[in-house]
């Protein structure tokens, strides 16, 4: 039997929970602050604690984080009653699994605690997994290849996440390798590819992503319930319409417990948040644990280690691809660009000419006279704008012209767009 630790400073709200939700199958425990709850959790351990926010000594944001840094695994689903969802929205920036707003109706609160209890039970089983399931630490290095201190700080982050299930967001520019990290969690769950779903928030429609992913009554679309017990991957996360994050918030309530959402964005969404931009709710529900992703010009490196690999990668009929070197002078002038398009920018490049080189050693006047002579380098500005246009002309064509469509896609002005 599933057990709950209830935390209410009111004797009545004890009285009252413990009616409702013993019936229903969980066991129930009570404490009347913060500190109290926490000298019986680590005494007794219990499955879920249901805390109220507002509590004296300890509140429940206190409790809550203090039960994270005790017991990380911890499921806490915070309970408020005030108007505002304000304090009970931040709970989430601290790891609350959901929050209840009194009062609340008995039903919700049921679906809620069962749906904390399902997500408890799928960290308890990936935390059983026998060793060897699952991503392999050394696929990781293997997959995120550098020496850099950025690297070796991102690897140690990428194998910490991979043990957990919350969601992830994936913060940097384009072309720094947020897919590559989307898809070593998801082997991290030991589901099959089927189960990776990858959605492009700046392609699709509204029309598609209304249909695919947030369904009817809150519950999902096909999307969502194809990624369950696998990931949800979300990419360009910044490009969704106001209206459509805050219908998707309440997808992730139902349904965020069942697979691994990964988000990533090219933007500061905590700065959109403070702008009015984005739903703050949906901002705290997927930037619990924020991973930042090193663009390619600070961690240059790396650079001769990239284009070894990159190299082995390609396929040359002439050349053993496994042979082939770059000098001292062609790495030196790989190091002297600035990289806008960062590691997908480099593959590129790299996989090209070891595709189509005649001779083993590769030398720097075989690189792009781009990289060679250009007297200006292309700023990360001015590569964003060559990048946003390409999205643009993409999410038209995938309108088919319908400039309003494109325009609610991209979340900008109709006339914008030409």
């Amino acid at each position: 039997m599933p057990s709950v630790l209830i935390v209410d400073d009111l004797i009545s709200i004890h009285e009252m929970l413990d009616a409702v939700i013993q019936p229903t199958g969980f066991a129930t425990a009570f404490a009347t602050d913060g500190e109290k709850a926490l000298t019986r959790y680590k005494a007794e351990k219990f499955d879920l604690v249901l805390a109220d926010i507002d509590m004296k000594p300890m509140d429940g944001i206190t409790l809550l984080k203090q039960l994270k840094q005790y017991d990380p695994s911890s499921v806490t689903i915070i309970m408020t009653a005030y108007a505002s969802t304000e304090s009970a929205v931040q709970a989430l920036k601290f790891g609350a699994f959901d929050y209840l707003q009194k009062p609340f109706r008995v039903d919700e609160l049921i679906a809620t605690l069962r749906r904390g209890i399902e997500f408890r039970d799928i960290q308890s089983q990936r935390a059983a997994l026998p060793a060897g399931a699952g991503i392999k630490p050394s696929d990781i290095e293997s997959r995120i290849p550098g020496k850099s201190a950025q690297i070796k700080k991102l690897v140690q982050q990428v194998k910490k996440l991979a043990a957990v299930r919350t969601p992830v967001l994936l913060i940097g520019e384009n072309g720094t390798g947020k897919a590559s990290v989307a898809e070593i969690l998801h082997g991290a769950t030991g589901a099959d590819e089927s189960h990776f779903v990858r959605i492009d928030c700046a392609l699709s429609s509204e029309k598609s992503f209304r249909e695919g992913l947030l369904g009817q009554n809150g519950e999902g679309g096909p999307w969502v319930h194809e990624a369950k017990g696998g990931t949800l991957y979300l990419q360009h996360l910044q490009c969704l319409a106001l209206p459509v994050q805050k219908e998707l918030v309440s997808v992730l309530r139902n349904t965020a417990h069942a697979f691994r959402l990964v988000c990533t964005t090219t933007e500061d969404l905590e700065k959109m948040v403070d702008e009015g931009r984005f739903n703050d709710e949906l901002f705290y529900r997927v930037a619990s644990l924020p991973l930042q992703m090193p663009p390619l010009r600070d961690r240059k490196e790396d650079i001769p280690l990239l284009v070894k690999n990159f190299t082995q990668g390609a396929t040359n009929p002439l050349v053993d691809v496994n042979l082939i070197e770059f000098t001292d002078d062609a790495i030196s002038v790989l190091n002297a660009y600035h990289w806008p398009g960062n590691l997908a920018e480099m593959f590129q490049l790299v996989s090209k000419i070891a595709s189509t080189t005649e001779t083993r050693v590769v030398t720097s006047e075989q690189l792009p006279l781009r990289l060679r002579e250009l007297k200006h380098w292309p700023t990360l500005a001015e590569f964003i704008a060559g990048q946003e246009r390409q999205y643009t002309d993409r999410v038209l064509r995938a309108c088919r012209g319908d400039k309003a469509a494109a325009a609610t896609v991209l979340g900008v002005d109709a006339s914008k767009l030409g």
